[in-house]
């Protein structure tokens, strides 16, 4: 039996998250959490013919823990996003007070808000599901995951191969945006390494790493990862005023939260980039000297340990690469440290 839940389950994110979810053959119980509106979903969710029993929570009656009981695998979208367009696990007055709705909206803007709801929920993880595999979508993801481990190591339960950050909608964008490029109908066929980060220039594209081999015009390149970097605000702009990037970053949720699920039942070669604590997956101690940072995204094999190898990506990388890499790290490492401070002094309310 593999019980998965979704925490902040009828946001923007969460509800087609939770969709594709319920149809996944992997998932018998689906659990969704969030301060408004689960019931109903879950209640919709359910009526869908496949095998995964749904059910829904509110924060009355320990509605988080119940939710989180036991879990396998704990999903976490939830946050206000860079624009309106959902409304998940924030009161109304915390929208009322926020830049929601303000076009330019940065992942920064979101900080206090965002790392306050995921810390909170890793504290109801660490309590009820200390074993769950952990992936998190809410941003900065930079700073939320680090967050998150300092929590999980403060209640004595940190395992760093079931956490992590979950990149893979900066993948997904760079599988398409080649393939438009190249002229390949089907982008899935691409393999494309986005390493570093999750936000603006700590996103590094590793174009010279594409499998199969690929070229990109001199007069396109930048353009090119520039586009990979901001995409999110490529959607902003196109649902003026109206939303995120919800319905790309559920795809990528879910396609993350599959192979780990898929890991987990035995099945092999599974690799996908994500954001985790290096010096806690086997291979990742290099990479982490190397960066010279503990947090960072990297191909990682999966298995039933859930991060079984970081694979180092960064050997022969392009001159240019080499450039973007060293801006991702320098931006990256301070996104680190205001996580881990947010997680040891937060902000009095």
């Amino acid at each position: 039996m593999v019980k998965a839940v979704v925490a902040g389950a009828s946001g923007g994110i969460g509800q087609p998250l939770s969709l594709l979810l319920k149809g996944s053959p992997l998932i018998d119980e689906l659990s969704l959490y969030d301060v408004v509106n689960t019931p109903g979903v879950a209640a919709d969710l359910s009526h869908i013919s496949s095998p995964a029993v749904v059910t829904g929570y509110l924060p009355a009656d320990d509605g988080a823990k119940k939710a989180f009981k036991d879990a396998d695998i704990i999903v976490i979208p939830a946050g206000i996003p860079r624009m309106s367009g959902a409304t998940p696990l924030i009161s109304r007055k915390q929208q009322a007070n926020s830049k929601l709705g303000k076009p330019g909206m940065t992942r920064d803007d979101l900080f206090n808000i965002n790392a306050g709801i995921v810390k909170g929920l890793i504290e109801t993880a660490a309590e009820v599901a200390p074993n769950a595999f952990i992936l998190v979508i809410s941003n900065p993801v930079n700073s939320t995951v680090p967050i998150s481990a300092e929590v999980l190591k403060g209640k004595g339960v940190f395992n760093p191969q079931r956490l992590f950050g979950v990149t893979t909608l900066d993948i997904v964008r760079a599988e398409t945006f080649v393939a438009g490029i190249i002229g390949e109908s089907q982008p899935q066929k691409l393999t494309i390494p986005v390493v570093g980060g999750h936000s603006g220039p700590t996103i590094l594209p590793l174009f010279s790493k594409a499998s199969p081999k690929v070229t990109i015009p001199d007069d396109k390149y930048d353009a090119l990862v520039h586009r990979v970097q901001f995409g999110g605000d490529e959607v902003v702009t196109a649902k003026n005023g109206g939303g995120s990037a919800t319905l790309s970053m559920a795809y990528a949720g879910f396609r993350f939260a599959e192979k780990v699920l898929r890991a987990i039942k035995g099945e092999k070669g599974l690799i996908e980039p994500s954001y985790v604590y290096l010096p806690g997956v086997p291979g990742g101690e290099a990479i982490a000297k190397k960066t010279g940072t503990d947090f960072f995204s990297v191909p990682i094999e999966l298995g039933p340990n859930g991060a079984e190898k970081a694979i180092d990506p960064l050997e022969g990388i392009t001159e240019k690469e080499q450039a973007l890499l060293t801006k991702a790290i320098e931006d990256l490492k301070g996104n680190i440290a205001k996580g881990v401070e947010f997680a040891h002094n937060p902000p009095q309310k």
